[in-house]
């Protein structure tokens, strides 16, 4: 389940590639309305017993990690989408999920007091090899886009990527990729809204909706904050009335998938155990190995030399193992 949420991480852009004629911020306000307040919100009413009851009967505290966590990730989310624009999404996804991946799982156990877990076991030793492996199938990946920059003329790199610029999408990358972590922070921190939810009879493996929704809210205040502030100094209020119901759809449907891989992530979560912690991990993982293949797909890479295609090959070969040994990790 957490793989299928990675694919759904890797494929949520092509909406936007329909989208014609509106400014960034207001094909970004579509997608975050309706992939971080309207799905979710939708998915937990279907799915939860009393979602409003669960939420609101929980500490005040709880409701404040959720959601300041998600305003943290909403901060990094907003440059996702410049670093799809200059990387491509094939690298500009392996780096962000990657960095994102790292960070989402090694840091709140060390905030926690809790590093020791890292390495408490053989099952916990193998969870932290994965994302060591990771993060070297990352440096390849980036190697290879390296490679890339300095391979292609301009117009070969504007036609695979029209806005493509190594050094500008590399800082966004680093940026977004560690302030995204903060979904895992707020996803991890919700057990109260979890156990609270499986009291009312809600399944095990729903009883994670309600954690997702107020994390999504306070990643859409952040988003739309800023996406209204873009509107109002640019003057793209009217974006929202022209061209119709078609980017209005490309853009929601983009934000319905991308919330598809955290309720796959929560979903998955049960089944994980004492694991649970790595499902961020796996998730992030497979949206890296999904979106450098999708890269492919798209001829990204086309027109790449010998040695630049053979350090993606290899950056993807790492990847792949890299979730390999988290799936080992799982059964010890």
């Amino acid at each position: 389940m957490c793989a299928l949420g990675g694919l759904a991480g890797a494929v949520f852009a092509l909406p936007f590639r329909g989208v014609k004629g509106w400014k960034y911020e207001s094909y970004w306000f579509v997608y975050a309305l309706a992939g971080l307040v309207v799905f979710p919100l939708c998915l937990g009413l279907a799915t939860t017993k009393d979602l409003f009851g669960v939420i609101g009967g929980a500490a005040p505290k709880t409701l404040l990690q959720c959601a300041g966590f998600g305003a943290l990730w909403g901060v990094g989310g907003l440059t996702w989408g410049l670093m799809i624009r200059y990387l491509g999404i094939g690298l500009g996804l392996a780096i962000g999920c990657g960095l994102c991946s790292a960070a989402g799982t090694l840091i709140p156990p060390v905030a926690t007091g809790h590093a020791a877990d890292l390495v408490k076991d053989g099952a916990a030793v193998m969870t932290l090899a994965s994302v060591v492996v990771s993060l070297a199938g990352i440096v390849l990946v980036g190697f290879a886009g390296k490679l890339k920059e300095g391979e292609l003329d301009e117009e070969a790199k504007k036609k695979a990527v029209a806005e493509f610029d190594f050094k500008k999408g590399m800082t966004v990358a680093v940026f977004s990729g560690i302030a995204s972590a903060g979904m895992n922070f707020g996803l991890q921190s919700g057990g109260e809204l979890e156990a609270a939810s499986l009291n009312l009879g809600t399944s095990a493996s729903w009883a994670g909706m309600p954690v997702l929704v107020v994390v999504l809210w306070g990643g859409f205040a952040v988003n739309a904050a800023w996406c209204l502030w873009q509107n109002a100094k640019n003057g793209s209020f009217c974006d929202y009335v022209s061209r119709g119901a078609a980017n209005w759809t490309f853009a929601a449907l983009a934000g319905v998938i991308w919330a598809m891989q955290f309720a796959c992530q929560k979903i998955g979560e049960p089944a994980m155990g004492e694991m649970r912690y790595i499902s961020f991990a796996v998730v992030m993982g497979s949206c890296v190995l999904f979106s450098s293949l999708l890269g492919v797909f798209l001829g990204e890479w086309k027109g790449t030399g010998a040695k630049t295609r053979a350090a993606l090959v290899a950056g993807l070969a790492v990847l792949a193992a890299s979730i390999g040994i988290a799936v080992v990790a799982k059964g010890l």
